[in-house]
């Protein structure tokens, strides 16, 4: 039977932790940021852990 393709969209959005959790950036920090607070440009910025939920699909499109 052939391998599982990864699927190339995930696996430029998602990192897995070495506790096999899975950050992603978080939306919003692609235009429109002089109308955004620095305060909040600085917490878009920084990586968000996936909810539980997601991370099952997601781990299954990156073949884990």
């Amino acid at each position: 039977m052939p391998k599982q393709k990864t699927h190339s969209g995930a696996k430029k959005r998602f990192k897995i932790t070495g506790s096999g959790k899975l950050k992603k950036q978080q939306a919003g920090m692609r235009h429109n940021l002089e109308g955004k607070s620095s305060r909040r440009t600085r917490r878009l910025n920084k990586d968000q852990v996936l909810s539980k939920a997601d991370t099952k699909m997601a781990k299954k499109l990156l073949g884990r």
